[in-house]
């Protein structure tokens, strides 16, 4: 489908809806003649194509799903718009800093079960559990916690670390 030709799919298709959009305020007995459809349509400057294609795109996904969508624009108009490119990059962004949030969690995680196992020996599950649930901020605590911890040589007293998980709750 030319993407000069969108104007007037969506004033046959969604007449009313087409109309109150354009005239901003609602419009509720629309008739659309065929000699108005049959008129050239406006020729777009081909540099703002893919961006205006990407502004009609994101506004056609607040109603249609994703496969008529795709079927009535191509794709790479979609990657070449501005905002497309910044949307993207913003999702990115986040995608990264979570990646990178999770990350510290687990090191975090690693590091705080190789301590504790050195310091007191094997850890039961229920404690690998609670520590799979600390925050970073938390794990972080009870490494510096971990400092003041006495060493068990029997691996059954977990006094310090019980009394570090009770100051949690």
């Amino acid at each position: 489908m030319s993407f000069d030709n969108l104007c007037k799919l969506l004033s046959e298709k969604h007449p009313a809806t087409f109309a109150s959009w354009v005239l901003g305020t609602p419009q509720t007995s629309v008739k659309v003649l065929k000699t108005e459809l049959s008129i050239e349509p406006i020729r777009a400057d081909p540099r703002q194509r893919p961006e205006i294609s990407a502004y009609t795109q994101i506004l056609a996904g607040l109603k249609y799903n994703q496969d008529l969508i795709r079927q009535l624009f191509r794709e790479g108009m979609m990657r070449e718009s501005v905002i497309y490119q910044e949307i993207l990059a913003e999702g990115e962004q986040r995608g990264e800093q979570r990646g990178r949030e999770e990350g510290r969690k687990a090191e975090g995680q690693l590091l705080i079960l190789r301590l504790l196992t050195r310091r007191v020996g094997e850890l039961p599950q229920e404690v690998l559990n609670r520590i799979e649930t600390l925050s970073l901020e938390q794990l972080e605590n009870l490494g510096e916690a971990l400092l003041d911890f006495q060493a068990m040589p029997t691996a059954v007293n977990y006094a310090d670390l019980e009394t570090w998980f009770s100051t949690l709750e």
